[in-house]
Formats: structure tokens, sequence, C-alpha cells
């Protein structure tokens, strides 16, 4: 306790407005002259954010407590205190990791000028692990790996299901093909095997490891390769981009408003922590030393996160991963919400079974201060979700069962809470290059928060022997379904907090006068109510078609011998949309045409609609128009998903979507 600290209690609302009016001015004028590139500039914003923080912090402590006792009404308040406190924790700590940045870009352009020079290229070996995945799936990761420009390179399909007609397939497109008789140790001990049997065949010195639905662009070797120059790297890790938006994106309609989160992991966390040298492997698209992997006794498989626990088993050995910040490779993200949440606890289970290990980063010897650091950090990312559940339910806890979560009116709320929320808003948004929206981050914070927080509970009673359990991609997303379960769950607090609201009004026990302490959460009442009815919408599942990416080139469409010209709007594997000034007046749904594709070529097609000067044909290439199309769709910039955030028009589509069934 610091006791020389006063908070005194506002009188004045429209003082208090008019003051936080003023701090939201002078944050968004800082916003707009400093450059979030200068670190100094990075080091004074994020200051700035952290002293008002504190301020909130300092006044959480002092006097929204009440005092220590015996009894649920002075326990509850220290176990939401203890909870907030966490986040907080986590996000001082961000703050002071993001005062620093690298950019890797200029070195890889000297070192690939030097090989370039001196034509020494290293061999490298193409791991590309696949489980359970489908063709249409796994041929977007072997077609763009084969065509990779490196002067010497092999490519190997590590099947972890051991499926005849994958091996057939690679025989057929010219990769190699290696399984195994069980599945032991997981994708570590899938790539372990493949480790093990290239070593007496190819052996390059160079491992790039790749996830089934990954498709590498042409350069990324020449652009990864040069980095190992220094001794100390063992890797070389590049971000994950998708070509396909999340369930959360794609369900509120808002993927070309709305950057997901894993965004703000790879393009602002992961540099920032490679300037610490504390960058840590993501599990695909990252190029590895052979000799570094085999000094440690292969990938480890202590855990279900052999990413995260490889580039920390290095660190051990003196070794680090450095962040090449460049887009090489687009994969699939996860389709549906099942699958999503799948994904992020597996990641939060491995993370906690890591810390765990004897030799982790916690326990084991070998580890700098600074390591140790950034792997609670990484800890604490994860721990912050039970306050995430605590906060929805809070306010109905104090309407049904006269239990407040902090003593606080809603002056000194305004007062010293939210100046905190604009600071973190606005530095938010202006260190991540506007990555990040208000209620639309929340929300998907919050669709995990329940299941991650059940996982840490189960983590701390039994955190091994769980199995591993793979993200299914590709199969059937054609139809509209709903998470009932989830949505039971988001309805019912978002009811809970709706009823709150209107009982504090008739509750026959109520007080005649609405007290600032009822004010105070009332408006938090409204917020978990408006939170959890946009993460209720997210469970209704919206269906997706075919990939279709944005094209808008010249084109012919072929119909009964004569050839029209054409704008070719869109493009996909099977499907295409053209624009024709002038259609032929016979053609109909059903019609067989062929569309001209470069590089492909004349492609057979089937036209499906016709409207509006628009024609939606769907596309059935031959065997080599299909890898030529893959070449074309999965190794290219085409960017479907957005790179930076609009509040307006994510807020445009969170309403077009309350209104819309799919």
């Amino acid at each position: 306790m610091i006791p020389s600290l006063q908070f005194p209690a506002p009188q004045d609302v429209w003082a208090v407005l008019t003051a936080d009016l003023g701090i939201f001015i002078g944050l968004l004028v800082m916003a707009g002259l400093l450059d979030r590139t200068n670190a100094m500039a990075r080091a004074l914003f994020g200051a700035t954010a952290a002293v008002f923080i504190l301020l909130y912090t300092a006044w959480r402590w002092h006097e929204t407590l009440p005092r220590m006792e015996p009894g649920l009404e002075q326990i509850w308040p220290y176990v939401f205190f203890a909870s907030e406190m966490t986040a907080i924790l986590y996000t001082l700590m961000s703050i002071v990791i993001l005062f620093r940045f690298k950019d890797r870009t200029g070195e890889a352009d000297r070192e690939q000028a030097k090989l370039t020079a001196s034509g020494d290229w290293p061999a490298v070996d193409i791991f590309i692990c696949t489980y359970n995945e489908p063709l249409d799936v796994v041929e977007k990761s072997i077609i763009p790996a084969l065509a990779v420009d490196y002067p010497n390179v092999t490519v190997w399909v590590c099947d972890d299901t051991r499926r005849g007609w994958l091996k057939a397939y690679c025989e057929e497109v010219g990769a190699r093909y290696v399984t195994r008789p069980d599945n032991k140790g997981a994708k570590a001990g899938n790539l372990n095997n493949a480790l093990n049997h290239t070593a007496g065949l190819t052996n390059a010195p160079i491992i790039l490891v790749l996830d089934a639905d990954f498709a590498v662009a042409p350069n990324i070797l020449r652009r990864a390769v040069g980095l190992f120059h220094d001794q100390s790297c063992a890797v070389v890790q590049t971000p994950q981009f998708f070509f396909n938006a999340d369930p959360i994106q794609h369900n509120l309609m808002a993927a070309d408003a709305w950057v997901d989160d894993q965004r703000i992991f790879f393009d602002v966390f992961q540099p920032a922590k490679d300037a610490w040298g504390c960058a840590f492997c993501v599990g695909t698209s990252f190029l590895v030393r052979r000799d570094r992997v085999v000094e440690m006794g292969g990938f480890p498989h202590d855990a279900i996160c052999e990413d995260i626990n490889l580039t920390y088993s290095l660190m051990r050995h003196g070794y680090e991963t450095h962040w090449l910040n460049e887009r090489l490779s687009a994969g699939l993200s996860a389709e549906g919400l099942p699958e999503y949440i799948t994904q992020r606890t597996r990641w939060c289970l491995g993370t906690m079974q890591v810390a765990l290990l004897k030799a982790g980063p916690f326990r084991g010897r070998d580890y700098n201060l600074m390591q140790r650091l950034h792997y609670l950090h990484g800890v604490l990312n994860w721990m912050c979700k039970p306050f995430i559940v605590l906060m929805l339910v809070a306010p109905s806890i104090y309407w049904f069962f006269d239990l407040p979560a902090f003593y606080a009116d809603y002056l000194s709320f305004l007062r010293y809470g939210l100046p905190a929320l604009f600071a973190l808003w606005i530095y938010s948004g202006w260190v991540s290059g506007q990555r990040t929206l208000p209620l639309f981050m929340e929300v998907t914070h919050i669709m995990t928060a329940l299941a991650i927080t059940l996982t840490l509970f189960s983590a701390a009673i039994r955190p091994f022997g769980r199995p591993f359990k793979v993200t299914d991609k590709g199969g059937d997303r054609t139809v509209a379904m709903v998470r009932w379960k989830m949505a039971a769950g988001f309805g019912t607090i978002s009811a809970l907090s709706a009823g709150a609201i209107l009982w504090s009004f008739i509750s026959p026990n109520g007080a005649t006068e609405i007290s600032p302490l009822d004010y105070f959460n009332l408006l938090w009442a409204g917020v978990a109510m408006l939170f959890t009815f946009v993460a209720f919408l997210v469970c209704f599942e919206r269906p997706r078609g075919s990939e279709e990416f944005p094209v808008n080139e010249p084109s012919s469409l072929r119909w009964n011998g004569v050839t029209y010209p054409c704008t070719l709007a869109s493009l996909g594997m099977d499907v295409a949309t053209v624009r024709i000034g002038t259609a032929p007046r016979d053609l109909t749904a059903g019609d067989e045409v062929q569309l001209l594709v470069q590089p492909t070529g004349w492609v057979e097609a089937t036209v499906r609609s016709l409207g509006s000067g628009a024609v939606a044909l769907g596309l059935a290439p031959a065997p080599q128009q299909r890898r030529d199309l893959i070449l074309r769709l999965f190794t290219t910039a085409i960017d479907p998903i957005a790179r930076t955030a609009s509040l307006g028009v994510a807020l445009r589509a969170l309403l077009h979507r309350c209104f819309r069934a799919t």
C-alpha cells in the first residue's frame, strides 16, 4: 500500500467528462505525431499508456477493495482483483517488450546477394507434415514446395496416417514420401522419423518445415537461408498468413475490415521479441539447422506444442530463433469455431506443459533472465483469460446476489478507469499499425476465454498425458451451422446481463434510489450484454463457398466456337466469375464453355448462373492445369483478408449481421 497517494472522489460529471475528452484528444494527437518505427517514440507512448494503467491500478488497490476479512463478500472482490492484476501485468510487460523491434529484411537482402554471387547455396530438405488432410488441402502445400526457386532442394511428404493414395500422388508429382508404423510423439515424432530417414539419403543441412495446408512463395529459401550466417541462429521463422477468414471474422462478415488476432502476434510481437533475442518457432514455415536439432537429440516431444518447445530447447544450448517478417507462405486458418477453439486450447496447454518441464524455462538451467521473463509473458497471455470470464459475469453476480466485484461509483471509474482504457486502445492501435479494434478484439478473446480457463484448471490437475489434437482442415463447409452449446453459454450471459439491468428497476427489495455503485454496475452490465451478444452472433456459423480470389484481368470466354472478350473478376480452384458486356443471348445455366486463364490456358467450365452482366462458372481443370492454378492462387501475394482494421466498416458489417441469418 502507498499511503501518500490520494484519490478524491469526483463530484461533477461534466468536469470528469471534459478531462477524459482532453486525455482522449491528447492521446490521439500523440498517435498522429509519433512514428511507431522509432524506438524513442515507442518508449514514450508506451510509458504514457503505462502511467495511466498504473494510476488506475493504484486507484483500484486504494479505493475499491473492502477490508480483508473472512466471508464471500470480502473474498470475491480480491479474487476478481487478482485476476485483473494478472491481465494488467501482462499488459505492462507487453508495453515494455514493444519498446523494441527488429526488421531483418535488410539482413536478408545482404545475405541473399552474397549467396547469389557465390552460388554456395546449402541443400534444403522440405518436410511437409500431414495428418489425415484431404488431397484438396495437402496438394496446396506439395505443389508450391516442388516449385520453389532454389538450386538444391528435396520435398518430403511426411504422412502420419499411412495413406496409399497420398504415396501414389507423391510419385505422380515428383515428391518423396515417408511414413512410419505409429504416431508416437505426434508431430514431433513425425519430424524425427523424417529426420532419421533423410539422414542416410539427402541429409540436407537445412530443413524447411511446413504444415500440410501451407503454400510457400517461390523465393522463401533464397530469402531465409542466408540468415544462418549467424552461428547463434538455429531457426529462421517466417510469419503465417491466411487465405481464408477465421470463423469470427467470417461469421461477423468483417474479413475485409478486421485483422485476425494472429496478425498482432506475427507482425507486432514477434519482431519485438526478436529484438530481445526471444522470438520463437510457431510450427510451420520455419527453417532449422539439422545439426542443431541432432545435437539436442531431435525435435522435442515432451509437450504437445513442439514449436515453442523446440525454441526453448535450443536456447538451453545457446541458440536463437530469428524472425524474418516477410510474407513467404500462406495457409488455411481454422474454418469452424470448434477447430478454432481446439487450436487455442492446444496452444495454451502446450505453453503450460513447457513451463512445467524440468528442463523448461522456469525450472531448467542455462536460461537467462530475459528468456525466462519472455516465457512468463507467454504464460500470462493465457492466464488473462479467467479475468475475461469473471468480467462478463460480475455485474450479474452483483445484481442477483448483491456481491460487488469492486466498490466504485461510475464517476470515479470515469475519472480513473476510462483514461486507462483510452490509453490502452489508442496505444494498441498505434503500436500495431491499426491492427486492433475495440469491441472486436475483446470479442475475439471472449470466444475462447471459457475454454482456455477450463484448460488452465485442467492443466493444474493433470498437465500431461492428453492426446495431441490436430486442427481439422478441409471438408464440407457449405452448410450453415449453429454451435448450440456455445450459443447457449453466451446467450445466457447476455440475457443475465439484460435481466440484471431490468431487475435493478423492478426488484421488490431494491433501494428507492439508485446508488453510485448501482450506476457503475448498470453500465458494466450493459457492456457485458453487448460483448456477449456479439459473441452469441458468432456462434451462428455462416456457410463457406469455394476459395475465390479477386483478380480483375482481361480474359476470354469461348462458347459454341465463338470467343467473347470478358473480364475475369474472381478465380478459385473450381469456380470463377466473369463480367461480360454482352453475354450470348442463348447462354444459360448448365451450358459447357471454356475460360481462358493465365498461365493455365483454356479451362473447361460450366455456367452456374447469369445475372447483371456477370457469369458464374464452375471449373473443371485438367490435372496439370490444376497444379498451375495452385501456383497462381496460393504462391502469390493475393490477400483476401484485411491487413489493417477499419472500425466504421466493421461496425456496419456487424449491424448487417444482426439482421441476416447467413
